[in-house]
């Protein structure tokens, strides 16, 4: 059997743009993408701590150093510039697996995005 988990976690992150002319999807600064383990194209949740938003959409890749947290397309309408969201990527596992996972979660710096 296999069980859904979460497998990252990017902890209070604050939104710097929101597109709501893009197509979709949420653009992440590359440096937390790989810190969190989160990989280009993969279905994520976006919480939004400000609004209690919970969005689901796919990553595209940002800028590395950028500190980009952008809401494109339809979700743009889900945040404002300034909100804190925790973005979470999810995995499926086999249950004894899953019983021991550690997931990968960062806290980048509120403020700026950036890696602590």
């Amino acid at each position: 059997m296999l069980v859904q988990v979460v497998k990252s976690k990017i902890h209070r992150v604050k939104v710097t743009q929101a597109d709501l002319n893009y197509i979709g999807s949420i653009t992440i600064d590359e440096d937390l993408m790989i810190a969190s383990n989160i990989i280009e194209g993969e279905r994520v949740q976006i919480v939004n701590v400000n609004n209690g938003e919970r969005i689901e959409t796919y990553v595209i890749k940002g800028e590395a150093g950028s500190g980009e947290i952008c809401l494109n397309g339809p979700a743009a309408r889900r945040v404002a510039v300034g909100d804190v969201v925790i973005i979470i990527g999810y995995g499926y596992l086999d249950i004894e697996e899953a019983k021991s996972f550690k997931p990968k979660l960062i806290f980048p710096d509120t403020e700026s995005n950036k890696l602590r």
